[in-house]
């Protein structure tokens, strides 16, 4: 190390490359010469090489300059294409390379990038002209025998042509691939008369891995007879892995912005059958990186998919396993490994969970691979994909475009993953402010919070429930707009508020005189522009009755379910708007006795809207569902109805009240207060 000479930059200045050189971790540029100023435009000196090239296209060329120093081997970029300014119409061709350096500064990487456009050009005018001219053209006899008219065999396979379309030549076809060739070459030579046969299938390489050719053969006829094929064979291993990759792409970047599972479940249905005969995601349950040495650190199962014909997977409920040292430096290092297993070996324990390690044995798995994935430079887990039965272990070839697959990928995860982040810190944050319902004297109470099944959908659903030295009671339900952090935000801002207006003016003040006061509030700290609320206020009078006292601004209706009737919304005599839609218009508070054993429902519009329905169709199911559940624990009551009406689309706030029925035997004795159903979620 000591003997290695400092680059000096002086030798780029005039070279017609365009070269740019970086050092440090966060490979800062330290270096552009004016070729590469005139290319790629002129970057600041200094800056990291994130901040230095923005653009959304530089990820691969990052985390290529990520691989280089990691590793200390040089890499080249695939050739990249981009418009030209003068010329929209007209693409340019570049090509890169990434080698490790010594600088003055220390390790470092250098870039350099040509301009092939031209080049470029030759060549594919070139290929159009000679398009009917494959790497290999051979021809295939009525008898069986073959010959290989323009050599090319021997330099994909490393083996000699063979002179007959035997096993031998079949060897080196796909184990996969075989059956389904025979049948496509039987089903051609059984037309009549025979027509031209294409296909596409896989051919072992020299190297060992396998690559996609695609073969078209022309029958020669002779009296309705095909005497001869004339084929002709090209290598498309490159155009199939860019097609695919494209393809598979656009399935992952469908389910772009669900969970992290999810996404992570698309991921692992789009690689297989295609890449892997199963994959398997495992994700960690530390966050801390570098993982800690000598912590058992574990990993869940997060995701799954088999090909068809294989043993179906294992359930993901409680699958965790607690990773090998094999597993951490696959994570160190972030480079994929390859197992192998003999004949009656199983998986290395601390690869997956021991459900799997029995299932990769059933389905006769002969390798397993491991892929470390990492977002934002968070590593996430790891992928495990499986070679099983007669398929071949993946080569280095295969397991490079996996790996590609997976960075590519890294997009729709990095966002699934903030998704996940903010919809974590909401609930939290939700859940900070939904508090217990309280005792109640006379009366029982019962609250339960639903946050929506889609990570898109974090809402800003609250209820509320406060008791008044004087035993009043105050029921709040409300629902700010917006599914985001944001919301979550405003919703415990406008609930604190409102709990602590109606404290402070006490029992009598009138709950349109609360809103009107909350209102005046958010419209002047400007805390949230739509949000709708029912604020009630309920004291107790004789015989176990309540008297309730409301104003709704602009929210579903509540329900009242009496003991001995039918249910019906308590719309009040007027409609007033949500906060914060017109503050200068005055609020109306709305008056109803609930007699005892009647039940007073408070919800969110969560539980009766759905893209399906209209709204007044939910609320005729809404309906339905109470007047069948009137009799339930209060608890039962708000279960039953979530699991019934909702779609788990939206988020759910539900506050029931019940009076006490009346009791001949309990009416002058001490009352016991009830209180049931703390809050889920």
């Amino acid at each position: 190390m000591g003997s290695e000479r400092a680059l000096d930059v002086r030798l780029f200045d005039e070279t017609v490359a365009a070269i740019a050189l970086f050092e440090g971790s966060e490979h800062r540029l330290v270096y552009q010469n004016d070729a590469c100023a005139r290319l790629l435009g002129a970057r600041p000196v200094g800056l990291p090489a994130r901040e230095a090239f923005p653009e959304a296209d530089a990820e691969e060329f990052l985390t290529v300059l990520d691989e280089v120093v990691a590793t200390g081997r040089p890499c080249r970029l695939p050739e990249a294409r981009e418009p030209d300014a003068g010329a929209p119409e007209q693409a340019r061709y570049f090509v890169y390379s990434c080698t490790p350096v010594t600088m003055a500064e220390g390790r470092g990487a250098m870039v350099v990038a040509l301009d092939t456009t031209a080049e470029t050009m030759a060549l594919e005018r070139y290929e159009a002209v000679v398009t009917a001219v494959s790497q290999m053209v051979w021809v295939l006899r009525a008898d069986g025998s073959a010959q290989e008219l323009v050599p090319g065999w021997q330099q994909l396979t490393g083996s000699p042509w063979h002179d007959r379309m035997d096993e031998r030549w079949g060897a080196y076809i796909h184990p996969r691939d075989r059956a389904r060739l025979g049948r496509e070459w039987r089903a051609a030579l059984a037309q009549e008369p025979p027509g031209l046969f294409e296909t596409t299938f896989r051919v072992r390489a020299a190297d060992g891995s396998y690559r996609h050719v695609s073969t078209r053969c022309v029958p020669i006829l002779r009296n309705g007879r095909a005497e001869e094929w004339i084929a002709a064979t090209d290598d498309v291993e490159d155009t199939w892995s860019a097609s695919l990759r494209e393809r598979l792409l656009a399935e992952i970047a469908q389910v772009s912005g669900e969970g992290l599972d999810d996404s992570f479940a698309a991921v692992v249905k789009a690689i297989v059958p295609e890449l892997a005969d199963a994959c398997v995601i495992m994700l960690l349950d530390n966050e801390e990186w570098p993982l800690p040495e000598h912590v058992a650190v574990t990993a869940r199962r997060a995701a799954s998919s088999t090909r068809h014909g294989l043993p179906a997977g294992p359930p993901l409920r409680d699958q965790t396993v607690v990773i090998s040292d094999t597993v951490r430096d696959v994570l160190a290092s972030r480079t994929p490994r390859t197992l192998r297993m003999p004949a009656g070996e199983g998986v290395p324990p601390g690869i997956v969970p021991a459900v799997t390690e029995q299932w990769l044995r059933s389905a006769d798995a002969t390798s397993v691979t491991l892929y470390p994935l990492v977002a934002e430079d968070i590593v996430l887990g790891y992928a495990a994909t499986s070679a099983n039965g007669d398929a071949p272990a993946p080569g280095p070839a295969d397991t490079k475009l996996m790996q590609r697959i997976f960075r590519s990928s890294e997009r729709p995860i990095r966002k699934s993953l903030d998704l996940q982040r903010a919809r974590r810190t909401a609930l939290r944050l939700q859940h900070a402010h939904l508090t217990s319902p309280p005792d109640v004297p006379g009366a029982s109470l019962a609250a339960c919070y639903e946050p929506a099944s889609s990570a898109n959908e974090i809402g800003g659903d609250w209820y509320d429930a406060v008791i008044h030295a004087d035993g009043t009671l105050v029921l709040d339900i409300g629902d700010v707009s917006g599914h985001d952090l944001t919301a979550a935000t405003a919703m415990g801002q406008l609930r604190s508020m409102l709990r602590g207006l109606a404290w402070n003016n006490g029992p009598e003040c009138m709950p349109s005189a609360v809103l009107a006061m909350l209102e005046d509030a958010a419209e002047g700290l400007d805390i949230a522009s739509f949000t709708t609320a029912v604020h009630a206020r309920l004291q107790r009078g004789p015989a176990g009755a309540w008297h309730m006292t409301w104003s709704n601004a602009g929210h579903p209706p509540p329900l009242l379910v009496p003991a001995r009737a039918d249910p019906y919304f308590l719309t009040g005599a007027h409609v007033d708007p949500p906060l914060c839609v017109a503050p200068v218009l005055p609020r109306t508070s709305h008056h109803h006795t609930i007699a005892p054993g009647d039940t007073l429902l408070l919800y969110t519009d969560g539980l009766i809207e759905t893209p399906t329905a209209s709204l007044d169709e939910g609320q005729d199911r809404l309906l339905t569902a109470a007047a069948h559940q009137r009799g339930s624990p209060l608890s039962d009551l708000l279960d039953s109805l979530q699991r019934s009406l909702s779609d788990n689309r939206d988020d759910i706030a539900l506050i029931a009240f019940r009076a006490d029925p009346p009791s001949s035997e309990t009416e002058d004795a001490p009352h016991t207060p009830r209180r049931t159903a703390p809050p889920r979620g």
